[in-house]
């Protein structure tokens, strides 16, 4: 399928299944927010990387208006519907203020078939927080974990987390994400024992002020 959607590009990456809170202060934005809201129509957006929009994105449909202050900037909650690729780009809008796109919908497979691998996975980025010291709710049992639902919490950059957007089976997205924690957990690990040999001997005591 292909249609024109109302764009609102933002310098994060959003998931389907993602929920997001937004402040919208933009005049453009606002309009969006209240059409959008108003028709029961989603939104999509793209990325910004390294100042340029990205050709995938998320759609997002609005689920509430939380506060709407009196000069109309308003919080919002929304979630990630499904990911769709730009074709052409509307800039200028006739009687609008925000900009759009023409864009489609690529096929998303979204196999359950690859459990075992998950499996590695969701322990790994468990592993990866007990390093850092980090506690994380994901509001869902593991065995209905799924890329999308972990991607955020595997310390990815913005690069690397499109670049996973960009992939369109759950089992490619997993093995990425299982690569990227082979390559830094040794070297995760290796800080925590930098740590602990700081904590030990008195000579690496001036290492303690490093921001681990």
């Amino acid at each position: 399928m292909t249609n024109f959607i109302p764009i609102f590009p933002l310098g994060i990456v959003v998931y389907p299944g993602e929920s997001l809170n937004l402040h919208i202060f933009e005049p453009r934005y606002k309009q969006l927010i209240q059409e959008c809201f108003a028709e029961s129509k989603p939104f999509g957006i793209p990325s910004i990387i390294k100042e340029k929009l990205s050709e995938m994105g998320t759609l997002v449909k609005i689920d509430e208006i939380v506060r709407v202050e009196a000069n109309g900037e308003m919080d919002i909650r929304t979630t990630g519907v499904s990911v769709f690729r730009i074709l052409e780009v509307i800039r200028s809008v006739p009687g609008k203020l925000y900009s759009g796109a023409i864009v489609n919908y690529p096929d998303n497979a979204m196999e359950w078939h690859f459990r075992l691998l998950m499996q590695k996975v969701v322990s790994g980025v468990r592993e990866l927080h007990r390093l850092l010291n980090i506690t994380k709710d994901f509001k869902k049992p593991d065995e209905e974990l799924t890329a999308y639902d972990i991607a955020h919490h595997a310390g990815l950059s913005l690069e690397e987390e499109y670049e996973l957007l960009s992939l369109l089976r759950e089992e490619q997205r997993q093995e990425y994400l299982k690569r990227h924690l082979n390559r830094i957990m040794p070297v995760l690990a290796e800080m925590e024992t930098l740590k602990d040999r700081i904590k030990l001997n008195g000579h690496f005591k001036n290492l303690s002020s490093f921001d681990f």
